[in-house]
């Protein structure tokens, strides 16, 4: 099966609510490698890489949020893997990208 990758900005009330954390938990769980970083304009956005199925599951994820997240818009782009992750992690807010 081919790896693709998923990068998805979040809207919404996204930060301050364990958002972070809830992605990396289901990205280890789906054996995904990327990150997760709060956006300095209030947004959350997350890079994953790994089979399709896995990234479609953890899209949902990133879609309804943990408790007391206010997810109002999910943006995403589609395209193949860089292959440069070695895991999956949280890195520092406004972070700008690989």
């Amino acid at each position: 099966m081919s790896l693709e990758r998923l990068d998805a900005t979040i809207r919404g009330r996204v930060q301050g609510v364990g958002f972070r954390y809830l992605v990396v938990m289901r990205a280890l769980d789906l054996e995904l490698t990327g990150w997760v970083a709060n956006g300095g304009d209030g947004s959350l956005r997350c890079v994953a890489e790994g089979p399709r199925p896995a990234l479609e599951a953890l899209l949902a994820t990133l879609e309804s949020g943990p408790a007391g997240a206010i997810v109002d818009n999910v943006a995403t782009m589609w395209g193949p893997a860089s292959g440069s992750f070695a895991s999956f992690e949280v890195r520092s807010g406004g972070h700008r990208g690989d």
